[in-house]
């Protein structure tokens, strides 16, 4: 239920306050290296399935709609505690349908800065009672990743429709 990263945060945080933020930092900097390294991986291995199947209409529109809303799939599981969303399926898809590296790197980042440090914070505070206190609320964690996944992709929604109609209204 609770990922091996978050429990190890929390079980530090509770130990030694003071090293909750230097594990939440750490946590951050081998989630980023990580995903990377498999975001890298899938690019390399990704460029023929990228080729054959980005080919024909049905992939080209995969490919365009990844590129719009597909960060979103991986901000939600990425920033979300407890919920077994699976991250490395949206990291493989990031990378073999050639999403830019920073762009990736941003959107991990945002959400596992505040993932992480929310762990240290909350463990530093409830101590022992932290992984109870996410389980028990784990309906709620849920209603929370659903709502915002709804958010940013109606936010994201917005901003493509306003490009859109600047362009329309340039040309």
């Amino acid at each position: 239920m609770v990922g091996g990263v978050d429990a190890v945060i929390v079980i530090i945080a509770v130990l030694s306050r003071s090293q909750a933020y230097f594990a939440a930092a750490t946590a951050v900097a081998g989630s980023l290296a990580g995903s990377l390294i498999l975001f890298l991986i899938a690019r390399k291995g990704g460029e023929e399935y990228h080729r054959h199947h980005t080919s024909s209409a049905r992939g080209a529109r995969l490919q365009a709609w990844f590129h719009e809303y597909g960060l979103l799939t991986v901000f939600v599981p990425a920033f979300v505690p407890i919920i077994p969303l699976p991250l490395k399926i949206f990291i493989v898809s990031a990378g073999a349908l050639d999403e830019s590296v920073r762009d990736f790197s941003l959107v991990l980042l945002a959400a596992r800065v505040p993932r992480y440090f929310f762990l240290a914070w909350l463990g530093s505070r409830l101590g022992a009672d932290t992984l109870p206190f996410l389980r028990h609320h784990i309906w709620e964690l849920i209603l929370l990743a659903s709502a915002l996944f709804v958010a940013l992709y109606f936010a994201v929604r917005i901003i493509h429709d306003r490009r859109v109609n600047k362009s329309s209204a340039s040309v």
